[in-house]
């Protein structure tokens, strides 16, 4: 259960503490009305890469990764609900947050079924 807390609430809370400390950085900046694009093009390898690095040791269900997707979706919306909504009173869903959320779910799903593939391969196999 203790990993479970790193992998979901811990994780997928300090991505959306980078995402969020970034965009007040950009909120201050000649690119505010971009702001939201210019953190996808930035964050979302960044995310593959970490999620991928946290998660690559350990064999682990699709399920988990799911589960895992999930709770970083539910972390994402509650908190900028929370502390972008209501706390700085932004008009704040636009077609760039939907897509935010969207790979805020399939960024951990797809890291998984990379993993999950990996692990499932014979030894020897080569891959085309």
């Amino acid at each position: 259960m203790q990993q479970w807390i790193k992998d979901a609430a811990g994780l997928g809370t300090l991505f959306w503490l980078i995402g969020y400390f970034a965009s007040l950085v950009l909120f201050f900046s000649p690119f505010y009305a971009s702001m939201g694009w210019i953190l996808l093009t930035l964050c979302t390898p960044a995310t593959f890469i970490i999620t991928w690095w946290w998660f690559r040791s350990r064999t682990l269900p699709i399920s988990y990764y799911m589960k895992v997707g999930i709770a970083w979706t539910a972390i994402a919306i509650v908190f900028d609900y929370l502390f972008i909504v209501l706390l700085l009173n932004a008009l704040y869903y636009g077609v760039d947050v939907f897509i935010y959320y969207a790979l805020t779910f399939l960024i951990p799903v797809s890291v998984g079924l990379y993993l999950t593939r990996r692990q499932k391969k014979p030894e020897g196999q080569l891959e085309h």
